[in-house]
């Protein structure tokens, strides 16, 4: 099949008429944002990775009311957290004086914030419940008889990979689409396993990889802000393209005003770090990256048991006015993001791939 009809296949099993996604980012994303996506021809998409059931289903119902086209709902697959009562207790006090330092202390202790989805039953059974268009995973995937009960029901599953290994066993799985994230990407890596090897394969290699060697449909995401971004992934054998970081700065995001002036300053940068969550993931440059990188050999608790310090000590700086110790997730392309409403900036990218699709089309 050709890098065209895959496109056009896949746009039309997800219901889409531009081949563009927005990235589910919990705690960005909303169901104004995924709504005014889907309006607009794309795929919105919500992330409830971190939330209760309750509030996870509030989303879907709100943005079903806001929309009558497709979206994406979004699940985290990690493994649940081996609690570490020595470690945590060592990483509290490593924290301890930037904590004091907003003449705040900290927690007692750290709980495991979020329940992986995995192991979610009450999760699991209100998305087969509820039956959205799309259920994404990222992290891995829950077990087989989830992933059929989801399909069973006309559910269209996506999954991210992060390398060729990754991509197969989602492909064995019976995943619809495969989310190929780059090492560009903002936001944490979906790889499996984060204590494993990570090839830290860029977008457009990874897209070309995994549409060489194997069948499904792939999805490129991973730095990509701009029309132009999305025709070179279409180009490299992308059927889709999937943009996060793009949408942050949207009114409909709910990004607090110091993420939103960190990513719309000069020349933001951005790198990989483990030290907010407990898993790398790729934010702005803050002081909370800043001191993740002077305190490189302290052994952070598991994922999402660190998030609970991040989170608490972020909630202390932001009592003091200081907007640096936010999960402020970003990728590469964060330079090029634009403050406009989801609608226009949808409708801004769906012009700007069809002006280079033309341009590469012209003779020389």
């Amino acid at each position: 099949m050709s890098g065209i009809s895959t496109s056009a296949a896949l746009m039309d099993r997800l219901g889409i008429s531009v081949p563009i996604l927005q990235s589910p980012m919990a705690g960005v994303s909303t169901p104004e944002m995924a709504a005014a996506v889907s309006n607009a021809g794309g795929l919105g998409a919500l992330g409830i990775g971190a939330a209760r059931v309750e509030q996870a289903e509030k989303m879907l119902v709100q943005t079903a009311a806001l929309t009558d086209r497709p979206f994406n709902v979004n699940v985290f697959c990690h493994q649940p957290a081996t609690a570490d009562s020595v470690r945590e207790a060592a990483w509290l006090q490593h924290l301890s004086p930037v904590f004091q330092g907003f003449g705040a202390t900290p927690p007692q202790g750290l709980r495991e914030i979020y329940t992986s989805f995995c192991v979610d039953r009450d999760m699991q059974d209100m998305l087969i419940a509820q039956r959205p268009a799309v259920v994404s995973f990222h992290f891995g995937l829950p077990s087989q008889d989830v992933i059929a009960a989801l399909k069973t029901v006309g559910v269209v599953v996506l999954a991210t990979a992060t390398s060729l290994t990754e991509a197969r066993s989602l492909e064995r799985a019976g995943i619809d689409a495969i989310v190929a994230q780059g090492w560009e990407a903002g936001g944490h890596r979906g790889i499996f396993d984060p204590t494993g090897e990570d090839e830290r394969l860029q977008t457009l290699p990874l897209v070309r990889e995994l549409a060489a060697a194997q069948t499904l449909p792939v999805i490129a995401a991973g730095g990509i802000m701009t029309g132009a971004d999305i025709a070179d992934a279409l180009s490299a054998g992308a059927a889709a393209a999937q943009l996060g970081t793009a949408f942050i700065a949207c009114p409909e995001s709910s990004a607090d005003a110091g993420y939103r002036a960190a990513l719309l300053a000069d020349n933001p940068e951005t790198e990989m770090t483990a030290v907010i969550s407990g898993r790398p993931a790729r934010c702005l440059g803050n002081r909370f990256t800043d001191w993740g990188r002077q305190n490189r050999d302290v052994e952070i608790p598991d994922y999402p048991i660190a998030y609970d310090a991040g989170k608490a000590l972020n909630a202390a700086a932001k009592n003091r006015d200081e907007v640096g110790y936010g999960a402020q997730w970003a990728g590469q392309g964060a330079a090029q993001a634009r403050a406009m409403p989801t609608a226009e900036l949808v409708a801004a990218l769906a012009r700007e791939l069809t002006v280079a699709q033309q341009g590469s089309r012209t003779p020389e």
